[in-house]
Parts: C-alpha cells; structure tokens; sequence
C-alpha cells in the first residue's frame, strides 16, 4: 500500500494534514481501472483514476507485467474520447507504462494521427510519448515529422520535439545527429524555452566522438553568442575540451569560449591562453592570439597582461602564429607612439620570417613614418631603406605591400617613387593574373604628378585589353585620355610658337 503524505499545519501542531491519496491501494485502483471500458465514457472519472495509477507509479508500486498489460489496453480505449484534459492523462500514463515492442504497435497509429492533428497540444505529446515507447526502427519513419517539428512556429510543439532528441539522444544517437540543422534553427527561435532545449541538446552533441559534427557545434555556438544565463550549459564541456588531447577541440573551445564568457569566468581561464600561446601546436597558438584580439575589445586590461607570451609567439616558427602574435602584440600597444616605433625598430632588423607578418609590419612602419612627419619630425625619411628593401623580398605579396606603402608616404620624391614604379611595371608583364590586376590597381592611383608617367602609362595601354583588368580599364583610359590631351597641348603650343617664327 502507498504511503500517505503527512505534513503538520502551521498553525495547529496537534492537526496533521493528508494527502488527498492516503490509504488508496493497489488492487482497489486496478478495479477501478475497469472504468475505461465503459461505454459512456465519463473523462473526470477516468482522469481520478488515472491520476491514481500515476500517484502509484511514482511512489515506487511495481505493476506485475500482467497488471500492467490490462491497464494499457483499457486505456487505449480512451483516445476515442474528445475531451483534451482525459487526452493529456492518457498521453502521462502511455508514457510512464512504457509497454513492450508488441504492445506499442496498438497505440502507434494512433499517436501518429495526433502527431499530424491540427490541436498543437495533441502534437505536442504524442511527439514526447512516441519517443518515448518507439524503437530504432519505427523512428526513422517519423524522423521527417520530428524534424518539421523542430522548427515549428508553435514554441509549445518545437520544445516537445528538442526534449525528445535529449531522450532519444541516449538510445538513436545516430538519427538525432542528423537534426543539427534544425537544432541550430531552433536556437535562433524568438521563444526563450525553445532556445534552452536546442542549446541543452546542441550540449548534448558535444559527446559526439565525430570530429566533423563537434566543429560544427563549436561554430554554431560561437557565432550565437549566447547570453550569461545560457553559457552556463556549455562552458563545462568548453573547458573539458580546451583540456583535451586532442588539438583541434582545444583550439575550437578556446575560440568559443573567448568569444561568450565574461570577465568574471575569463579571469579563471587566464592561465590556460597564456599557457595556450606558447604552446608547441601552431593551431592551439593561433587561436589563443585570435582570441586574444577579440578580448581586448572587452577586456583590455586582461590581455595586456599576456605581452611576455605574445613576444615569445613573435619568435615562433609557424608564419600563422608570428602574424597573429605581431597583430596583438601591435593592438596592445597602438594607443603608445614610442611602443610602437620601438616595436617597429626592433622587428625591421630581421627577426620577421613569415610573410604575412612581414606585410603587417610594413603597414605599421608607414603608419610610424606618417606619424612622424605630422609630429614634424623632418630631415632624412626614417626606416625607408626598410621599406625599400621589401621591394627585393622573394615573396611577391610582400613587394605588392612594400610597393603600395612607398607610393602612399606623403610627400614622396621621384628618388624615392622610382624604385617601386619600377616592380609594378614589372608585374604588369606577370604571368598570374591577379599579379597584373594589383599592379594596375596600385598605379592607377599613383601615376598622377610622377614624371615618368608617360612611360608608365604607356606600359597600361599594353595591358588594357587584359581580360582580368576588365575593372580597373575606366581609369586606365581616362589616364590615356589625360596623355593625349597633353600631347595635343604642346603640339598646339609648338605649332603656334614655329608661325610666330616664320611671321
């Protein structure tokens, strides 16, 4: 027999309070169970039963197998009812019964048609109790409704749908890593229960040993930011993977996790980036350093504290990790002139392998020349013979950047324009289109008030008809244009000038 429920009021230690199920037994509800296979069927006499039967259940009452049979099949007969308050009853106890394979057959057709009824509530938990008593085999015939499911307008049938992949998760994980599409939908759903389930199961999809779906869990995540409250759920399994073994869960949970945490939790990570930056994997570096340059937006204060390990990702060996380290490191120190130029100083000697970085660094030395003549700082152009030693790198997208920044300096000479002139007109006869198109670019914009540009304009009428350079064509031919008209000028002044002679 169930225990009752016993509580002292209040008010009155002597009264005591039961539950409104004391003293209710077993066999006694079984035989009221008979109930449903009335007729008439009366719904608030059923629903007291059923009501009963759950209170057994959940109290610990085991039901024989034959006990249990008789209960399912009487309340299957009562889906013929159209009360929805008896439906609901009769979808809880379904689900608590949990019947055998060969019982279920008897109520699959019909939690099917309430699946596709047009009362959302029905859909609803018909959705939850056939997850729950369905095997492997019959959920991929109803995958196709539980995916439309998922991103149904109504919030009450979605959430149904996500906290049934949590269960099914367990049992089918196969089919339920098939919904990520979905799942990621569901997250941007406006309804705040609809988001906490496709997050909780977006969670869930961290235990997946699959490489390929774990990225795009970590992308999903970062790119939803999701707020304090919902962080929370995720950051466990974050932090797991930023501890892991395996290097590309460890770069991704660095990203995400930088991109959604607070101050407050960054704070306890600290040790784990600046750990991470100096770390012999160049991905793990790198993303550290990325994350780094996202941070200081936020949490400045933080990242300035890293310097000695962005310095020492400097040094690195790996052309992505000395790119990324060169541009945090600059990013710390922008808002510091001196920094900056003394950085710039040191880093022109030679200790910069990677290309890339050595195009950063080219972008800032301009920068540090340009600051200084607005200081008016004037005499000799400083690191100049830096920039005009780029011009010599083996690597062409360094001489592109070398050559734009000569061409860009305020107040350039013809002495110092010419050897830069002198690479583009070389490209222009490359072979690699995009080669062509960026030395086109470049002088478009430069030619004007350089005395040799009648020369190199002349290079630019032998590539016009460059398919590739189809864009920049306008300004080449307005250049032209320019040029001739010149030409047509002085003809007129030396023709003037040869009657006033002969006159």
């Amino acid at each position: 027999m169930a225990q009752p429920y016993v509580k002292k009021d209040d008010d009155h230690d002597d009264e005591l309070e039961y539950s409104p199920f004391m003293g209710i037994e077993k066999g006694a509800v079984l035989q009221e169970a008979r109930v449903f296979n009335d007729a008439q069927v009366d719904p608030r006499r059923c629903s007291q039963v059923i009501t009963k039967l759950l209170y057994l259940l959940n109290q610990g009452e085991s039901f024989t197998k034959v006990e249990a049979t008789e209960v399912f099949f009487s309340v299957t007969k009562l889906f013929q009812s159209k009360d929805t308050g008896l439906r609901r009853m009769v979808y809880l106890i379904i689900k608590e019964l949990s019947p055998s394979s060969d019982e279920v057959i008897i109520v699959t057709s019909s939690l099917m048609k309430d699946m596709n009824s047009k009362i959302d509530m029905y859909r609803a938990n018909a959705i939850r109790v056939l997850c729950r008593i369905i095997d492997g085999t019959l959920l991929t015939q109803i995958e196709r409704y539980l995916k439309q499911a998922i991103v149904d307008k109504n919030p009450v049938v979605s959430s149904a749908a996500l906290v049934s992949g949590l269960h099914l998760l367990k049992t089918n994980p196969e089919i339920v890593k098939r919904w990520s599409n979905e799942v990621q939908e569901g997250i941007q759903s406006r309804s705040a229960l609809v988001q906490f389930h496709a997050l909780a199961l977006l969670h869930q999809l961290f235990q997946s040993k699959d490489t390929g779906l774990r990225r795009m869990v970590y992308l999903i995540i970062k790119e939803l930011s999701p707020s304090s409250d919902e962080v929370i759920i995720v950051t466990s399994s974050l932090m797991k993977d930023m501890n892991s073994k395996i290097d590309m869960y460890r770069a991704n949970a660095i990203r995400v996790l930088c991109r959604i945490i607070d101050g407050t939790l960054l704070t306890q990570i600290e040790r784990y980036l600046k750990q991470a930056i100096v770390d012999k994997n160049p991905v793990v570096s790198s993303a550290a350093l990325v994350s780094g340059l996202h941070l200081l937006k936020t949490n400045p204060e933080i990242v300035k504290r890293w310097s000695n390990e962005v310095q020492e990702g400097i040094q690195s060996r790996s052309a992505l990790v000395q790119f990324h380290a060169l541009a945090l490191l600059h990013q710390i120190r922008q808002n510091d002139r001196l920094a900056v130029s003394k950085l710039v100083g040191s880093l022109t000697r030679g200790s910069v392998r990677s290309p890339l970085a050595q195009c950063l660094l080219i972008r800032y030395t301009s920068q540090v020349i340009r600051d200084m003549s607005n200081h008016g700082q004037s005499g000799e152009r400083p690191f100049y013979e830096f920039l005009e030693s780029c011009l010599r790198h083996k690597a062409e997208m360094v001489i592109l950047e070398a050559a734009r920044a000569i061409t860009e300096l305020d107040g350039v000479t013809s002495r110092e324009l010419t050897p830069a002139i002198t690479v583009l007109q070389l490209f222009l006869s490359s072979p690699r289109p995009v080669l062509r198109f960026a030395a086109v670019r470049t002088l478009n914009k430069e030619l004007d008030g350089f005395r040799r540009r009648r020369e190199v304009v002349g290079d630019l009428a032998d590539v016009n008809s460059d398919e590739w350079l189809c864009i920049c064509c306008v300004n080449i031919e307005r250049k032209l244009r320019e040029v001739r008209k010149e030409d047509e000028e002085e003809r007129e002044v030396d023709g003037d000038s040869h009657d006033g002679e002969e006159g």
